[in-house]
């Protein structure tokens, strides 16, 4: 008795939900970069050639321009208010980090005043943001 041999076809792997995943995925992450902003004053951040990221959880972002106005969290304030907003944040997150975006025309004097108010409140983590150096 003579039987036939089967006919192999090579094995195919369908990629088609491979690449709909994969392009799902890069319009997700294009328009999710898109929102992405810092609030706040506009700032003219000096540039710095040691650059560190910043931790973004607890943080308090206090702008300072070069005309002197104040702006913690993105809300314009005062000095004088601007201890009592950092006590409420201090006693929401007594380990907050305070983050100080003064622009390079920002008088020397305003930038200490605000961080003498951020250690007088009890927060002692002090930063001075900046941008990278371009080289």
């Amino acid at each position: 008795m003579l039987f036939r041999k089967p006919r192999r076809t090579p094995p195919q792997v369908d990629i088609t939900p491979v690449v709909d995943t994969v392009f799902n995925l890069m319009i997700f992450f294009a328009l999710s970069l898109n929102f992405i902003s810092v609030p706040g004053i506009p700032v003219n951040l000096p540039r710095a050639s040691s650059y560190a990221e910043a931790e973004r959880q607890k943080e308090i972002s206090i702008s300072v321009t070069s005309e002197g106005s104040l702006a913690v969290n993105g809300q314009p304030t005062t000095l004088a208010q601007l201890e009592a907003q950092l006590k409420r944040q201090k006693d929401e997150h007594p380990e907050s980090l305070v983050v100080i975006n003064a622009d390079t025309d920002a008088r020397h004097g305003g930038v200490v005043e605000v961080m003498d108010v951020a250690r007088r409140v009890g927060l002692s983590r002090l930063a001075i943001s900046t941008e990278p150096k371009e080289e």
